[in-house]
């Protein structure tokens, strides 16, 4: 169901259904909502990447199990940190999570991919709302989180039409991050991860919380929410040992 694996500081969780395409039904989607909390309260864990096995990424829900009774998650009332039909896709954690994508990462999928902080997509990948030819909906967070990435204009083309995106109108739109080779995204997310696991985690960790949770709040509050995290961020010495490893001539011209 799951493939998980430590590589250092990185954490890799791969779903392994590569006989449905890595497509996720409720015992997947309850295996991935675990193994990402138990990732975000490891303190050896820096840096989540979520990937699938077999040269694809996700094809959304199981749509096969659903047409079986396989209930996914629930839909009635929810709130932040519950479980969601594709996992953990309302879980707001503390820390970073990439993804790495291979082959098709579509529908709740993508909707998975999205959820992530940071997209590695292979050039030859696709990402795109297909659940449009089945009646299926975004209940994902797709329709908060796409508008939000890439912007409304260029989300309602992709929720409205659910026409495949290639890696490269992915990059040039911001819906990825990075391109890799074919097969490579895997090994680009790892590089990725293993260079925001060498920074100062307390201070990164705080700056990427201010700036999701900024969409809840007001500007003024935003400000107050950023302001509350730097002190915490200085507070543990990280700033002022910072400092002074450049005042001792670290990081001069911009080097990391």
């Amino acid at each position: 169901m799951l493939n998980i694996e430590n590589h250092g500081p990185i954490r890799v969780i791969a779903i392994n259904r590569p006989e449905r395409r890595n497509a996720v039904n409720r015992d997947t989607a309850e295996a991935l909502f675990a193994a990402f909390k138990a990732f975000d309260d490891d303190q050896s864990a820096s840096v989540a990447i979520l990937t699938g096995s077999g040269g694809a990424f996700c094809a959304g829900a199981d749509l096969k199990a659903l047409s079986e009774q396989d209930r996914p998650a629930h839909l009635g009332d929810v709130s932040i940190n519950t479980l969601a039909p594709m996992g953990p896709t309302r879980l707001r954690l503390s820390k970073p999570v990439i993804a790495a994508i291979e082959g098709h990462a579509v529908a709740g999928g993508m909707e998975l991919a999205l959820w992530c902080d940071l997209r590695v997509m292979a050039d030859d990948a696709i990402m795109g709302v297909f659940c449009r030819r089945f009646g299926v909906p975004l209940v994902d967070l797709g329709t908060v989180r796409l508008p939000r990435l890439i912007g409304q204009s260029h989300a309602m083309d992709l929720i409205l039409t659910g026409r495949p995106v290639t890696a490269e109108e992915a990059h040039r739109i911001g819906l990825a991050n990075r391109v890799a080779p074919a097969g490579q995204a895997l090994a680009v997310a790892l590089a990725l991860a293993n260079d925001i696991a060498a920074f100062p985690q307390s201070c990164m960790r705080n700056d990427r919380l201010s700036s999701i949770e900024q969409w809840d709040l007001s500007e003024d509050e935003a400000l107050r929410r950023e302001l509350h995290y730097g002190r915490a961020s200085v507070a543990t010495g990280d700033t002022l040992a910072g400092a002074s490893a450049f005042a001792s001539g670290a990081g001069r011209h911009g080097q990391f």
